[in-house]
């Protein structure tokens, strides 16, 4: 190798060095908000398991619309 490939490798190594300087918080960056984000998904999964045992131990009440349509229903039994 003569002078001016010795010159070339050492300025390519510095450019990629320089790159990946420029590039790596970015990437800690986006490591850390996926990080975070499956946390979160993570802790929302776990509550929505909980509230959901929760809700079925609850008795329920029916709501108006069924209400009425068992109400149509028996009407329409006695009439027939």
């Amino acid at each position: 190798m003569d002078t001016n490939q010795v010159q070339t490798l050492i300025a390519m190594i510095f450019v990629l060095g320089t790159l990946v300087l420029l590039v790596l918080p970015s990437v800690i960056g986006i490591v850390r908000d996926r990080r975070v984000d499956r946390q979160i998904r993570e802790a929302q999964e776990a509550r929505e398991g909980v509230a959901a045992q929760k809700s079925s131990s609850r008795s329920t009440v029916p709501s108006t619309a069924t209400w009425y349509a068992e109400g149509r229903r028996s009407k329409k039994l006695v009439s027939s």
